[in-house]
């Protein structure tokens, strides 16, 4: 078939519909010729300053809230909770000295030692039900927790049978205290000193909250200035007006922020960073002291209690299992002491750790003859140098905790008042920074319908 040739088109034919443009495309053609005029270009102009300004306000008060509640952390949650693990620790282990420093009295145990023992261990029962109010159910922390619950009615309930069996003057007795030990240092310690380790990175993690930088914020903050002082340039060039009562105001918000931002989170942070170097570290230190002094006390107890019953092979040699423990514990003690010493930074916290040196170093010459006389077979000259009433090892140990309580008790304040110097600072900033930036972005749009009400 021949082709048809194109036929014209009738006339008074209406012309074909023009295509569906969607809203958005309208929007951008409308936004796109008034960008065109210097009234559109205003209206933008005001648009993007008014959510800069709002962004820094919002990113400022969303980032010191974190910050500030690490710090109140910090003060008031990981540090108090790292120092109730520790007393738990302290607690278990003091218990554990005066079970066997009241065994070695025999049936004619003190008061004062089965007071000392009652009161530890109300202090660890006490110190576990405040962790575990304060830790989350499902946390590691709250297992040890739960676990050490459990021991220690079974330790407690060892130690009974020990002190019945040895008021009777059966040498079962012994045998019950040296398993109540066992459970003491083989499980509790070891638990207690888990959730010591917890706590102290739980401190640390919050620490680490606290302290850096808000540079999102810092970064929003004078990129907003700079956009301001742009547009009051352009506004001086097209006006040769040389202030905007409405920017100047945006400005001066915005710099108040910025200000109060860097200054405010520079002191949190100096104060924060220096209640670690100078409390942390050295409660740290003191409590490993101090858990030191303890465990050197109940080997020594037991060094009399086991009587030979416990030894270890050290290369060739065989030693006594609780003496050989009671060295390294003195170890221990010796170092964290030099340790907290050098951590020391004023009179009031050096005075009591050179105390508990020289108590230590007394308590080291008064085992040496407590150990001779026991070897020569002189077994209650010996007991009376450690657990007697006068001249006794158990004196220069009482020195020795008395003075690291004085030290702990002064790291404290120290910690408790930078740290609180260092939450403080931020106090108010995030509330603050949003009104500001309300406010700044208030005075932008104002500004700039200024501008735009000369050309109605």
């Amino acid at each position: 078939m021949p082709a048809v040739p194109p036929q014209p088109a009738p006339v008074g034919a209406p012309p074909p519909p023009e295509a569906r443009r969607t809203a958005f495309a309208e929007g951008v053609d409308r936004l796109r010729r008034a960008a065109t005029t210097e009234p559109g270009r205003l209206r933008v102009i005001g648009a993007v300053l008014a959510a800069l300004v709002l962004a820094f306000g919002a990113v400022t008060a969303w980032q010191t809230t974190d910050r500030a509640a690490a710090a109140d952390d910090v003060l008031t949650g990981s540090q108090p909770l790292s120092s109730d693990a520790a007393d738990i620790y302290r607690s278990l282990a003091d218990a554990n000295t005066a079970a066997a420093g009241g065994f070695l009295a025999g049936g004619q145990e003190r008061a004062a030692s089965r007071d000392r023992y009652e009161k530890d261990i109300r202090t660890a029962a006490e110190k576990l039900v405040n962790a575990a109010a304060n830790s989350d159910p499902r946390s590691p922390s709250a297992r040890t927790i739960t676990e050490l619950n459990r021991l220690l009615p079974e330790y407690k309930g060892l130690v009974e049978r020990a002190r019945t069996y040895n008021r009777q003057g059966f040498p079962v007795g012994g045998a019950y205290l040296r398993y109540a030990n066992e459970k003491m240092q083989e499980e509790m310690l070891p638990a207690a000193e888990d959730l010591y380790t917890k706590e102290n990175r739980r401190l640390r993690d919050d620490y680490a909250d606290a302290t850096p930088y808000p540079w999102a914020a810092i970064a929003l903050g004078v990129l907003a200035l700079a956009a301001l002082a742009w547009a009051m340039r352009r506004t001086y060039l097209h006006t040769h007006r040389v202030l905007n009562h409405g920017l100047v105001a945006a400005t001066a918000a915005t710099v108040a922020v910025l200000l109060w931002l860097t200054v405010g989170h520079t002191l949190a942070r100096a104060g924060l960073n220096d209640s670690y170097d100078h409390g942390v570290r050295s409660l740290d230190v003191l409590h490993d002291a101090r858990i030191a002094s303890l465990k050197a006390r109940g080997n020594e107890n037991l060094t009399l209690v086991a009587r030979g019953a416990e030894t270890t092979k050290v290369g060739d040699e065989t030693f006594d299992a609780y003496d050989h423990d009671f060295g390294r514990d003195m170890d221990a003690l010796g170092e964290g002491l030099a340790r907290a010493e050098r951590l020391a930074d004023d009179d009031s916290g050096a005075k009591p750790v050179s105390s508990a040196v020289s108590a230590m170093t007394e308590w080291q010459e008064r085992h040496e003859a407590a150990r001779e006389q026991d070897e020569n077979g002189n077994y209650q000259q010996a007991l009376d140098l450690v657990i007697g009433a006068r001249g006794a090892t158990g004196e220069c140990f009482d020195g020795v905790d008395r003075n690291l309580a004085a030290a702990l008790a002064h790291e404290e304040d120290e910690f408790e008042r930078a740290a609180g110097d260092g939450r403080d600072a931020l106090t108010g900033l995030p509330a603050g920074a949003a009104l500001l930036a309300v406010l700044g972005a208030a005075g932008a749009v104002l500004g700039i319908g200024r501008r735009l009400a000369e050309y109605r």
